[in-house]
């Protein structure tokens, strides 16, 4: 029984999620990379901006920053690469209007057996909301076992459209777990917020799989940015990229909160560390996104804390256990925003919660769970 568990782990990790990776590329259908012409460079604030490269194979929405969807022509040609001998509709280069809301594009593989959809999406500067109630969800089937399905949060902008700004580490719990309902995972909506729906994160163990390649558990996380799948079984701590570019500065951060920590607080050997009690986290990073050269920083788990091209920093000073809802503040800490560059979108924004603050190095305790509503973010004064 624990060969077979084996086996069949060591052939999840292999399968990038594609719709059949480490297949022949006849039977793939991705989209690798998108970009808008150079020649409507001035609907953008940076020529970065108008490319999305080395796309990751969960993203099912491609977002395209542009500076006004009022002066957005309606007629804009994406070009895209894709897997291998596959297609996509409406056709590669063929003009789109994206003033009116999501595009959305097919991709059939060479072989004609395996179709992804994905929504292009053009959106204007900066968080399509202040406030964040979690109201916003929906389901996603795990692509290597759709029965497994777990919750998805976005926002809305002001036109009603999904804005997929958040992301959590379910759609790697779902590569270890079939037939699961959204409320079996890490993060997950729960009907029993401060208001409506709110925001559930709880720490779980990963079981004899996860243990065996040394990630024992899974804490409940829901960050702003990507999470990036392919990464799981070969950097934990680069499955995460942070941020969105936004055009105001971030000030402050207040929100609702609950928290139980779990019985025993484990290492990442799952050794019972006595007389230690875990603690939640909920953090908020800003930074310049372009360096010198005009390259663009990406934050992820390696260096969201410590990057040198941070500007600002807020974390909750403690998160102490309740049953009842209370609130919690924060600041942001440290220089200012140059007026210019933010302007153009060259800094970039994330808000981190999570159940078990040593979570991403897979130490907590199972069991801490982590409620989180009406989140608001506050900026400085233009």
């Amino acid at each position: 029984m624990k060969q077979s568990k084996i086996l069949l782990f060591l052939l999840l990790a292999a399968v990038v999620p594609s719709c059949i990776k480490d297949e022949p590329a006849n039977m793939e259908c991705d989209i690798l990379s998108a970009r808008v012409d150079a020649a409507y460079a001035d609907y953008f604030y940076k020529a970065s901006q108008m490319t999305l490269e080395d796309i990751p194979s969960g993203d099912r929405q491609l977002l395209f920053t542009v500076r006004s969807l009022i002066s957005l022509p309606k007629d804009i040609p994406l070009s895209f690469t894709l897997s291998e001998g596959a297609s996509i509709s409406p056709e590669n280069g063929s003009k789109q209007d994206f003033t009116a809301g999501p595009v959305v594009y097919t991709v059939t593989s060479q072989d004609g057996a395996w179709k992804r959809e994905y929504e292009v999406v053009f959106r204007e500067a900066a968080l399509p909301s202040s406030k964040m109630s979690f109201e916003h969800f929906e389901e996603e089937a795990s692509q290597i076992n759709t029965s497994t399905r777990y919750h998805v949060f976005y926002e809305l902008d002001d036109s009603g459209n999904k804005q997929k700004i958040w992301a959590s580490g379910n759609p790697g719990v779902a590569l270890m777990n079939s037939d699961w309902t959204p409320e079996k995972f890490p993060t997950y909506a729960t009907p029993d917020g401060y208001s409506g729906y709110g925001l559930c994160l709880n720490t779980q163990s990963a079981g004899f799989l996860g243990q065996m390649f040394g990630k024992p558990i899974a804490a409940g996380n829901l960050f702003i940015g990507r999470f990036i799948l392919e990464n799981v079984m070969t950097d934990a701590l680069k499955t995460t990229d942070f941020g969105t570019p936004v055009s105001r500065e971030p000030a402050r951060v207040t929100g609702w909160y609950k928290y139980a920590p779990g019985p025993e607080f484990t290492d990442k050997s799952m050794n019972v560390i006595p007389g230690r009690t875990d603690e939640a986290n909920i953090y908020g990073v800003f930074w310049r996104n372009t360096d010198e050269n005009g390259n663009g920083v990406k934050l992820d788990g390696t260096d969201i804390l410590t990057s040198p091209y941070i500007v600002r920093k807020a974390q909750v000073a403690a998160l102490p256990p309740t049953d009842k809802w209370t609130r919690f503040e924060m600041f942001f800490e440290g220089g200012r925003a140059d007026a210019a560059i933010l302007a153009d979108m060259g800094y970039s924004f994330t808000l981190v919660f999570t159940s078990s603050k040593g979570g991403d190095s897979f130490e907590g305790a199972v069991g801490s769970t982590l409620y989180v509503d009406e989140v608001e973010v506050s900026f400085e004064e233009e």
